[in-house]
């Protein structure tokens, strides 16, 4: 969940003691969504740095990354691992009809004035379907980060908007599902034991991941 526009900055948050155990938390519950089978193509949105793209692409899948800012995909395109990356704008992907078996947009559409329009193009380039990562307006995290620091600019999520967003695409998704975690902001054992003691359908933590099948 990092959220800087400094590139460096940005990548090494994920390699902090916060940062890698609150990435790979995020990431475990992407995956567990998504289940893909090895050799998947995904087209991960706003890639950013491409510390999501990498961790999809060490589990088997072909990955595209694309972002619009030029900064982000020449840093991305220092780090090792096998993914592409692209200057794309969300709005608009430099992409044909169903080109991907997935697509994620990870803590990007919250950037994004327009995510609707966004989601209609990630189904457009999806054969099989979209994995989102947002920040969830339900929860503690927006009570204590809200328009503060980092998060200053980003808009926060519920399922309410993600279902309105849902409405629009065609052919109608056959189904959705919604998790979450990181309920307790921070990076303390009481912060690590209450991702256990919630579980993953409870949808109050931070970080709201969302699936929707073709």
């Amino acid at each position: 969940m990092a959220l800087s526009d400094d590139p460096k900055q940005y990548n090494d948050w994920y390699y902090s003691k916060q940062g890698a155990w609150l990435g790979q938390l995020e990431y475990s519950i992407l995956s567990q969504l998504m289940q893909a089978n090895n050799n998947a193509t995904l087209l991960d949105i706003g890639c950013g740095t491409g510390y999501f793209s990498r961790q999809f692409s060490y589990d088997g899948l072909s990955v595209t990354g694309v972002d619009p800012a030029s900064s982000m995909i020449e840093f991305a395109m220092t780090q090792k691992g096998d993914v592409r990356y692209i200057i794309g704008d969300a709005l608009a992907l430099p992409c044909t009809d169903n080109e991907f078996d997935y697509c994620s947009a990870i803590t990007s559409l919250c950037f994004i004035n327009e995510p609707q329009q966004a989601l209609l193009e990630m189904w457009r380039v999806s054969k099989k379907g979209l994995i989102l990562g947002l920040l969830n307006r339900h929860s503690l995290l927006y009570l204590q980060k809200s328009g503060r620091d980092s998060y200053a600019g980003a808009r926060w999520d519920s399922t309410s908007d993600v279902l309105q967003w849902i409405a629009s695409l065609k052919p109608e998704p056959s189904g959705i599902e919604f998790k979450s975690v990181y309920f307790l902001p921070g990076f303390g054992i009481l912060s690590k034991k209450m991702e256990t003691f919630f579980g993953r359908n409870l949808q109050l933590g931070g970080f709201l991941a969302v699936s929707i099948h073709h």
